[in-house]
C-alpha cells in the first residue's frame, strides 16, 4: 500500500513513505545525469512505476532540476491528480496510463538513472468507499486498479471453483484458514450472489476459528489482500516489471523498491540477490568477468520507516525498502 502521496479529496494529508531516504539512494545517480549517449542537454530520467498521487515524483523532480520523469499508473483517478500536482513541471513530466511491467514499451529503448516501485494499493483507493478495496466500508466488491478492466473481486468470488479461491486465499494472503473460507464462501453464494465487501467480510469472519479472530487485527484483512492481488495481477506485474527495471538502468543506476507485504518483499529479494551475485563456477581461482555481477545492493536486507516516521504516518508501518544500483554492463 502506497501509502502515500498528496492531499486526498477530504484534505487529509497522505505523506510519501520513506521519503527522505528515497531521495537519499536517487541523489548520486540522479546527480550525476545521463550518459554521453543520451540525447545532447537532455538531463537524467526517472521512471516512477507506481506513480500514485505522485508525491515521491513531486519531491525527486524539485531535487533535481534537469530530472525527467516518466509516472506509470492504471488509475484514472491517480492520474488527473498525479498530472494536476506536477503540472508545474511541465515537458519534464510524462504520465503513462498502464501498468509497471509495460515499462520496456514505455522506455523504447531510452536508458534511466533511476526506477521507483511505490507498490500495493494508494491511500485513496482505500479511503474511496465505493471502490471496494477496504473490509471497513460497506461497498460493492470491485478492488480493479484499472476501472476498465473486466475482472472484479465480485467475479472472483462468484465463479472461481473452491480449490482455485483457496489457492488466492493461501497464496496471496497467507491465509491459515483458506480452505473453511473457501468452502463458505461458495456456500454462501450458493444462496445468493455475494455482491458487498461487508458480506464478504462477515463470511470471512464467521469461517475462521474464534481463538483466531481474537488476534492480528481484522479477520478479514488477510482476504482482502488476496482478492486484491488477484484482481490486479500485482505479483505477476511486479514479477515482469522489476528485471525489467534492471535491464533498463545505465551504469550508476538504482532501483529503488518500496514493499508493504510479505509476498512483494520476497519477489523483490530474489530479483535483486540473483542480481547482485557472483555466478562463476565454484574452484576457480580467480572470479570470471563474465560472471561478474552487474548490480550491488544497496540496502542491508530490508529496510523499515523509522519509528519518528510510524508515528507520523501509520500507514507506512508495513513498509519495506530494498534497493539496488548497475555497476557495470
Amino acid at each position: 500500500m502506497h501509502a502515500s502521496t498528496g492531499d486526498d479529496s477530504n484534505g487529509a494529508s497522505h505523506v510519501p513513505v520513506m521519503l527522505d531516504r528515497v531521495l537519499d539512494l536517487f541523489d548520486p545517480a540522479l546527480s550525476a545525469g545521463p550518459p554521453a549517449d543520451d540525447s545532447p542537454g537532455a538531463g537524467p530520467l526517472l521512471v516512477d512505476a507506481n506513480l500514485g498521487l505522485g508525491g515521491h515524483a513531486e519531491a525527486l523532480l524539485r531535487a533535481h532540476p534537469r530530472l525527467r520523469l516518466i509516472g506509470i499508473d492504471r488509475d484514472d483517478f491517480a492520474i488527473e491528480r498525479s498530472t494536476e500536482r506536477l503540472a508545474p513541471y511541465g515537458d519534464r513530466v510524462e504520465i503513462v496510463k498502464a501498468v509497471s511491467d509495460e515499462l520496456p514499451d514505455i522506455l523504447g529503448g531510452r536508458r534511466a538513472q533511476g526506477v521507483l516501485f511505490d507498490l500495493g494499493v494508494s491511500s485513496p483507493q482505500l479511503d474511496e468507499a465505493g471502490r471496494g478495496f477496504a473490509y471497513s466500508y460497506d461497498a460493492p466488491l470491485d478492488m480493479r486498479m484499472d476501472r476498465t478492466q473486466p475482472l472484479t473481486a465480485e467475479e472472483v468470488v462468484n465463479t472461481y471453483p473452491a480449490g482455485e479461491l483457496a489457492r488466492v486465499l493461501r497464496t496471496y494472503g497467507e491465509e491459515r484458514f483458506a480452505g473453511r473460507v473457501a468452502q463458505a464462501i461458495v456456500r454462501e453464494r450458493s444462496r445468493e450472489r455475494i455482491t458487498s465487501t461487508a458480506r464478504l467480510a462477515d463470511i470471512v469472519r464467521e469461517s475462521i476459528p474464534a481463538a483466531t479472530r481474537r488476534t492480528g487485527g481484522h479477520p478479514a484483512k488477510r482476504a482482502f489482500q488476496a482478492l486484491r492481488i488477484e484482481v490486479n495481477a500485482e505479483l505477476t506485474a511486479l514479477e515482469r516489471a522489476l528485471p525489467a527495471a534492471l535491464d533498463a538502468l545505465s551504469v550508476g543506476g538504482r532501483v529503488v523498491v518500496l514493499s508493504y507485504h510479505s509476498l512483494e518483499d520476497r519477489i523483490t529479494k530474489q530479483v535483486l540477490t540473483a542480481r547482485t551475485r557472483d555466478t562463476s563456477p565454484p574452484g576457480l581461482p580467480v572470479p570470471l568477468p563474465e560472471h561478474q555481477p552487474r548490480f550491488r545492493l544497496l540496502t542491508r536486507g530490508a529496510e523499515p520507516p523509522s519509528e519518528e516516521e510510524v508515528e507520523r504516518n501509520p500507514r507506512a508501518a508495513s513498509a519495506r525498502m530494498r534497493a539496488a544500483e548497475r555497476i557495470r554492463d
